[in-house]
């Protein structure tokens, strides 16, 4: 789950992290309120859950109250990357001398939370990583032992040269993963981390993404989730209890088991298909959760053919086809649809398919070709 920077930083205020001040808007008035009351230059920051913001004209400079207003105007309604802006957040503007970066993730191969740093702080990491990763400094910390005050100012020892600065940002590092560990997040990054002409070292912006699995422990940052801002198919599949990710490819793929959809999406790349989601039913055999994913995978334009994978063990083949026929009552679909049931009273379930002409595939390989077929793939 992602939140929104003022989200984050409300976090980060909360574990004595410093940022600068800053309050949300969600119309041009509210905005010109905030700057007149901080009384000096502010930046006005649309909120949505995509970087770039700044490339796209999300983040401008405000002189005064004035020029914040208008600048709220043009921003809030704005479309960036498929979003649109409906709230921003106006914060004080800050004289900066340098920019650093200082990111934790969840380093799945060494199962370990991994610490990021670099002076080169204010663009994207991955572009410093491409262009010079010299730059960037990693420390992969023990679950068990966290991490140690020594380490974190060996960190910042690689972004800063004063002392000040250097224990500074050492206590900041320290805070972040505290931060990062005790709201079950995936991802928590300050880019960038700045010092001031006032000699401050500050988190100018903030970045905290949550592991899903870990959101039952953390009831105060789920009741932060901004549905406006999440793709409407996700939202919809969450609620349905279905796992569900959305790709770039033109084959919907409904199946049961994460494993068996891995394969199945391994199969339709490997016959030259491109899988447009993944999507997970699991083992309940409700035959409303297949109603509810053919609908989500419909909403998808670039769909041009659903390929529905089920292997019967708990799931139960008969229940999948009663949940197939539902769908085709109730959602008249106009992309074809190939079928593959096996297992659990899979008899049972080809006879009613055939009851919609639609007879179901042997094989796992004869699914996924005619899917491809059927999908206009060359």
């Amino acid at each position: 789950m992602k939140i929104h920077e003022y989200q984050a930083k409300e976090i980060f205020a909360g574990a004595r992290i410093p940022v600068p001040d800053g309050e949300i808007a969600t119309n041009p008035t509210e905005a010109y309120e905030i700057a007149e009351r901080y009384n000096r230059p502010v930046m006005v920051k649309s909120q949505v859950h995509v970087g770039g913001r700044g490339k796209a004209g999300g983040i401008k400079y405000a002189e005064n109250a004035e020029a914040a207003k208008v600048l709220a105007q043009k921003i809030l309604g704005m479309d960036i990357k498929g979003l649109e802006v409906k709230k921003v957040l106006v914060t004080s503007a800050e004289d900066i001398i340098s920019e650093s970066y200082v990111g934790i993730i969840l380093d799945r191969a060494t199962k370990k939370p991994v610490i990021m740093v670099s002076p080169a702080g204010g663009v994207d990491i991955e572009e410093v990583a491409a262009k010079t990763p010299e730059k960037i400094f990693k420390l992969y910390i023990d679950p068990v032992l966290g991490l140690k005050a020594y380490q974190a100012r060996n960190l910042a020892y690689k972004l800063y040269r004063d002392i000040g600065q250097v224990r500074k940002a050492a206590d900041i590092i320290m805070k972040l993963y505290d931060v990062f560990w005790n709201t079950d997040a995936s991802l928590v990054e300050i880019n960038p981390l700045i010092t001031n002409t006032g000699g401050e070292v500050l988190a100018l912006d903030a970045k905290i993404n949550i592991d899903d699995n870990g959101l039952y422990r953390q009831p105060v940052i789920a009741a932060m989730r901004d549905l406006d801002a999440e793709d409407p198919a996700e939202v919809e599949a969450r609620e349905g209890d279905l796992s569900f990710v959305k790709l770039d490819g033109n084959i919907g793929c409904i199946v049961n088991g994460a494993g068996l959809a891995m394969a199945t999406m391994d199969l339709v790349k490997r016959y030259g298909g491109e899988p447009a989601n993944f999507l997970d039913i699991g083992g309940s055999s409700n035959p409303q959760k297949v109603v509810t994913a053919m609908k989500i995978i419909l909403s998808d334009p670039k769909v041009r053919a659903i390929l529905i994978n089920i292997f019967g063990g708990i799931t139960r083949c008969d229940d999948v086809a009663n949940g197939i026929v539902a769908a085709f009552k109730q959602l008249n679909p106009t992309v074809p649809i190939v079928v593959r049931l096996t297992g659990t009273n899979e008899e049972e379930a080809h006879k009613i398919l055939k009851s919609v002409n639609l007879p179901a595939a042997d094989t796992l390989d004869d699914v996924v070709k005619k899917a491809i077929e059927l999908a206009g793939v060359e």
